[in-house]
C-alpha cells in the first residue's frame, strides 16, 4: 500500500529497544516538524482554499501527537531531549531542484511529505508489531492509522496540483528510487527516520 521500494531493516528495532527515550524524542519533533510542515503549506499557498483546510487539521493532528509523545515522555520520567537534524528528511528536500512555478515546487513538497509520512507509517508499523513494551505497540499501532492517511491526502493534493497525473507518478517514482538508495545508508540510529 505505502509503495515503499526498500523496507526498514528489522535490526532498527534493536536501536529503538535499547534507546526508547531518544526515540520518543526524536518523534516528538517529527510531529512538531509535521505540524509546522502543514503550517508552512498554509502560508505559501493561502490560495488553495482546499489545500488550507485540509492543512489547518492536519496541523492540529500533528501537534495532538506531539503532545501524546510528549506525555509519554513525561509518564515514564524523563524529559524532552534536544532536538537532532534529520538527514533523511533534508536529504528528500533536496531531490527536487529548486525553482520552476509555484504549482510545480508545491507538487515537489507535497510528494516529499507523502514519502516523510509513508516511511513514518512503515516505521509506526513496525514499531506496533515488535516492541517489547505493550502499551508502545499500542500506541504505535493507533499513530500508524493517522500516517496512513497523511500520506494518501498529500499524495492526492499532489495529484490534483500536478500538470498529469502521469507526470506526478513520474516524479512520485523517481522520487520512491531515490529514497529507497538513502535508507540503504540510514537505520542504524534511534531516529524515526535515520
Amino acid at each position: 500500500m505505502l509503495g515503499l521500494k526498500l523496507p526498514t531493516d528489522p535490526r532498527w528495532i534493536n536501536i529503538v529497544e535499547k534507546n526508547v527515550s531518544e526515540i520518543l524524542t526524536d518523534h516528538a519533533f517529527c510531529e512538531q516538524k509535521a505540524a509546522s510542515t502543514a503550517i508552512s503549506f498554509i502560508v505559501t499557498y493561502p490560495e488553495h482554499s482546499e489545500l488550507v483546510s485540509a492543512m489547518v487539521k492536519l496541523a492540529q493532528e500533528e501537534i495532538s501527537h506531539f503532545e501524546m509523545v510528549h506525555k509519554l515522555i513525561l509518564d515514564r520520567g524523563w524529559v524532552l531531549g534536544r532536538d537532532r537534524k534529520d538527514d533523511y528528511v533534508r536529504s528528500l528536500n533536496q531531490f527536487f531542484l529548486k525553482g520552476g512555478s509555484r504549482i510545480n515546487q508545491l507538487v515537489n513538497r507535497l510528494l516529499c511529505a507523502a514519502l516523510i509520512e509513508a516511511r513514518s507509517c512503515e516505521r509506526f508499523r513496525l514499531l506496533s508489531e515488535e516492541l517489547e513494551d505493550r502499551s508502545l505497540r499500542k500506541f504505535y499501532k493507533k499513530l500508524m492509522i493517522s500516517e496512513a492517511h497523511h500520506y494518501t491526502l498529500f499524495l492526492k493534493f499532489a495529484k490534483k496540483f500536478g500538470k498529469s497525473t502521469i507526470d506526478v507518478d513520474e516524479k512520485w517514482e523517481a522520487l520512491l528510487d531515490f529514497e529507497a538508495n538513502l535508507m540503504k545508508t540510514l537505520g542504524n540510529k534511534e531516529t524515526m527516520h535515520g
